[in-house]
């Protein structure tokens, strides 16, 4: 089952959280991305049935091996998008972040691969 744009985007959120607080909760998620609880939930269900995270008793999410890979893979292309429409094309760090976040989901591997070579091979 193809997972989503909003599906990627929670993914990448859970990692982010994870990374920064060592504990993830749906609200935390819910806070973060300025959802209500209610779609974070059946968000949160989806991704548990897809096999990208586990919820504990206690409410902690974490991420599947599988999650960790695509999470991963996402917040790469975030963060060589944002530095290659600031750097190469000098757009404004909120406004290459915001934008960053959109294309990160559409771009082909082609596409972003030869991004991601153009942005190492100019080391900005």
């Amino acid at each position: 089952m193809p997972i989503h744009e909003s599906g990627e985007n929670y993914l990448e959120t859970i990692l982010l959280l994870q990374q920064q607080n060592g504990f993830v909760r749906s609200v935390d998620v819910a806070n973060a991305l300025d959802y209500t609880k209610a779609s974070i939930s059946r968000a949160m269900r989806i991704l548990k049935e897809t096999g990208y995270i586990e919820i504990a008793r206690s409410g902690q999410i974490t991420l599947t091996p599988k999650g960790v890979e695509r999470a991963c893979a996402i917040y790469e292309r975030h963060q060589v998008l944002t530095r290659f429409l600031m750097t190469a094309l000098g757009v404004e760090h909120k406004t290459a972040d915001a934008d960053a976040c959109r294309i990160e989901h559409v771009l082909s591997e082609e596409t972003f691969d030869a991004v991601k070579e153009y942005v190492n091979r100019h080391r900005f």
